[in-house]
């Protein structure tokens, strides 16, 4: 009974001299324009916070590459599309050129990356899939019509919008599984697929659902304006703006309207966090997810689209901002004009011609 009296006092006394151990950061990626979560809301995010994100610097850029995409960024690569026709596949590390692939035209469509294939569009209607770690294709398949539109993989389907269809193709073969056609462009809008539904928005300013195994019109809303903005589906609920300057909530499930917000601008595509609606219009907003109840705004200059991030939003204007999420105090900001940001593992990518990459200086934590 001693000696276990004594053991017990001796494992208590080693327990309270011991330093806890950190706790472990989970690593992450950002595989598609709109994110893990078709929300543009990286959840994981842990390194970068509201305390120490002032203290980010420029970790590396990149020269002559004419990027013209958002980056996608997974496995330790940013994957970047270009002007001038190429597919890029970056060191995520040091911005070096790992591979690059020529495309028949120019590449305005952000990559998407799921089991190693990095999925993009061309200009001239091209569907491209890549090998990750290589570049090499794999495949691709023609629309006949230019691509500006993002793609989203989801359970082995590849959606985008290219000139007046959605397209629904395999993700391991290209085959067209369905083909939904509309009488007018799709645009830029770049679909989200959530709970078997396809989201997307066209320019003679409807909103549409269509089912994701089949391509079949579930429902269809009208703005009355033209929709580039591409959706953020959170809650049961999906958020889209218009070049009318108007931001929409509309039911997930039926596309009836939940409230409307005059933002002003050419409204970007949202982002969703917290309960809350950030995007860019002729400001940054912050909107209650439930009643569009302006929170705060920032003048930003006008943006292309808005990343979250462990209590910070990042986003696009006349410079690369990092606000506050809940308040809306600037944070950092980086005097470049680029293409929408996103947030990986404590390093903040974004790309206008040049790719780069900001991360906390040296020592900083």
């Amino acid at each position: 009974m001693f000696n276990r009296i004594i053991a017990i006092f001796l494992l208590t006394a080693f327990s309270f001299g011991q330093h806890p151990r950190p706790a472990k950061h989970v690593l992450t990626d950002w595989p598609e324009f709109h994110g893990r979560n078709m929300a543009r809301w990286n959840k994981a995010e842990k390194f970068l916070t509201v305390k120490n994100v002032g203290n980010l610097g420029l970790k590396w850029s990149t020269s002559g590459l004419n990027a013209d995409t958002e980056p996608a960024v997974v496995n330790g690569m940013v994957y970047i599309g270009s002007y001038d026709s190429y597919v890029y596949g970056l060191n995520a590390r040091t911005g070096a050129v790992v591979w690059g692939y020529a495309t028949d035209s120019s590449v305005l469509s952000s990559p998407a990356v799921a089991n190693g294939v990095v999925y993009t569009g061309s200009y001239y209607g091209n569907v491209f899939a890549l090998n990750s770690k290589t570049g090499t294709l794999l495949w691709n398949y023609s629309t006949g019509r230019f691509v500006e539109s993002s793609p989203t993989v989801a359970d082995g389907v590849v959606y985008i919008a290219a000139g007046v269809s959605v397209y629904a193709l395999n993700a391991s073969s290209g085959a067209l599984l369905w083909q939904y056609k509309t009488t007018v462009y799709v645009g830029s809008s770049s679909p989200a697929v959530k709970n078997g539904i396809v989201y997307v928005g066209l320019d003679n300013g409807n909103v549409y659902a269509l089912n994701a195994r089949t391509g079949a019109k579930l429902w269809s809303y009208y703005t009355r304006d033209l929709v580039d903005s591409s959706p953020a589906v959170a809650d049961g609920m999906v958020y889209i703006g218009s070049r009318a300057g108007k931001v929409y909530a509309l039911n997930a499930r039926t596309g009836h309207p939940l409230w409307l917000y005059a933002a002003g601008g050419n409204v970007g595509s949202p982002a969703v966090a917290y309960r809350e609606v950030y995007v860019s219009g002729s400001e940054l907003y912050a909107l209650d997810a439930d009643t569009g109840a302006k929170l705060w705004s920032y003048a930003t200059g006008g943006g292309v689209a808005t990343a979250v991030a462990n209590g910070v939003v990042y986003t696009n204007g006349d410079e690369l901002y990092a606000l506050d999420a809940h308040t809306g105090v600037k944070l950092w900001s980086y005097p470049i004009g680029v293409y929408s940001p996103v947030v990986v593992n404590g390093v903040v990518y974004a790309a206008e011609g040049d790719v780069y990459a900001f991360s906390l200086r040296h020592g900083q934590k």
